[in-house]
């Protein structure tokens, strides 16, 4: 029993009401070691023979390339972290997009997704067609997720922040799925993050739940006819899960929950008949979560998919439009980098501030706060094109550009801002690479590579 931080009585009555004869073992669970997780990036893909690949386990069976991780990993310290071979996440929290299956295409909206595990899963399965928009109302945990799209190569994603009531008003019907990671009262982390039972009470779950009543009108506003949606918390009580699904069937007969199974390994899976799924602890190799999958009717509310559907495609114009043509003397220095520095470089086809970005078609964002959108191509410094992270973050792999490989010794030193020698015959802007994975750009000139990793990314 975890004394410094033990669970609420209140807690303790509820679980035992809702598990019966189950609660032991739930409760047994919770002194338990809780599962390690981690995803490698299908764009940035890692050899069967690395070296890394000793810290991975075994295969996460509800998700393709995720794995469960050694406990005392330190794969999150190491130099291809920072360059977005893998994300460390829970193997629960995996479930939800999962369920939801983004596709290539398509356009997706993650609700509340900071800090950005669940936006960059959906965007592997994407496979960098469509759109994806990320949302954050909390402008410090929207830096955080906007830093994680950018550190896992994502090209296609546009990172806002905004009340979710905001958004509704001017994105009506235009998303193919939606995924909801509702704000909870954290009850499926209390293995995880046992000091979070000293934040719960008995009345937490009815807060949350209001929360999520409101986030879950504007994300029903928001899809389009016959598109789906997945809501997921990391809590257990009925109020915030089942209770809250039944109560937003009943204020939009438009949706019905589809049924769903998710596989738990060794050709066994967990059944959800009627669309919804508790995970607990006790019963597979995860985290307290829930997930429910929805799907909205072809013909909803007093819209005819006809209208509504001609509404989403009018909404979506090309960045351009939604944000401003590029700049002509940024248009050519960016063009002549383009054709100097080799490989296949992406064309800009818009500014956002002083940055020149290639974006695919965007919705109305007046008045939102944009913190990213598209791919960050790079900007001008004085009569000089300078490439921005991002762009190194999202080349393919493979590419013929101008390279310096290093080591992991020298891409510590390279990821804390140092200068590294040049090899002969490199001059100029070039990728520095690990196991031929990008980390950044220097300029290599007179036998040095001069450090461009932002300042703001550098480790001490």
């Amino acid at each position: 029993m975890n004394e410094a931080y033990p669970l609420p009585n209140a807690f303790v009555r509820r679980m035992q009401e809702q598990l019966g004869p189950d609660a032991a073992a739930y409760f047994a669970s919770l002194e338990e070691p809780w599962h390690r997780g981690l995803r490698l990036n299908p764009q940035k893909p890692l050899p069967d023979t690395h070296p890394l690949r000793s810290d991975l386990l075994e295969p996460v069976p509800w998700h393709r390339g995720g794995w469960y991780l050694n406990n005392e990993s330190l794969l999150g310290a190491h130099p291809l972290h920072e360059a977005g071979a893998y994300y460390i996440q829970e193997p629960s929290a995996m479930t939800a997009v999962s369920v939801l299956t983004p596709r290539p295409g398509e356009r997706v909206l993650d609700l509340c997704a900071a800090p950005g595990g669940k936006s960059t899963q959906i965007a592997g399965l994407m496979q960098g067609q469509g759109l994806l928009v990320c949302n954050e109302p909390v402008p410090g945990r929207a830096r955080i997720l906007s830093r994680n799209i950018e550190r896992m190569g994502v090209a296609h994603a546009l990172v806002v922040s905004a009340d979710p009531d905001q958004l509704c008003r001017q994105w009506h019907g235009c998303f193919d799925a939606i995924l909801v990671d509702a704000p909870c009262s954290g009850e499926g982390m209390f293995r995880r993050h046992p000091e979070t039972r000293l934040e719960w009470n008995e009345d937490s779950p009815a807060g949350c739940a209001a929360r999520q009543r409101r986030i879950l009108q504007a994300a029903v506003e928001m899809l389009r006819p016959g598109g789906r949606l997945v809501y997921s918390t990391c809590t257990l009580n009925h109020e915030e899960n089942e209770d809250t699904v039944h109560w937003l069937l009943k204020e939009h007969p438009e949706l019905c929950c589809v049924p769903f199974s998710l596989p738990i390994g060794e050709g066994s899976s967990m059944e959800a008949p009627e669309g919804m799924l508790h995970l607990y602890p006790h019963q597979f190799k995860g985290e307290g979560h829930f997930v429910a999958q929805l799907h909205k009717s072809d013909a909803a509310g007093d819209n005819s998919a006809d209208r509504v559907s001609a509404d989403s495609e009018t909404a979506f114009l090309p960045a351009a439009q939604q944000l401003a043509q590029p700049e002509k003397a940024m248009g050519a220095a960016y063009a002549a980098f383009r054709k100097g520095f080799g490989g296949r470089l992406p064309e800009c086809n818009a500014q956002f501030g002083d940055m020149l970005i290639a974006a695919p078609e965007l919705p109305p964002l007046k008045g939102l706060k944009v913190l990213r959108a598209g791919l960050q191509l790079g900007s001008m410094k004085g009569k000089v094109f300078i490439p921005d992270h991002a762009l190194a973050m999202a080349l393919p792999t493979g590419g013929t550009y101008p390279t310096v490989a290093v080591d992991e010794a020298q891409a510590a030193a390279y990821q804390r801002g140092e200068t590294l020698p040049a090899p002969e015959g490199v001059s100029g802007f070039c990728l520095v690479t690990l196991d031929g994975l990008p980390l950044g750009f220097g300029k290599a000139s007179d036998g040095q590579v001069k450090n461009h990793y932002p300042k703001g990314l550098r480790r001490g």
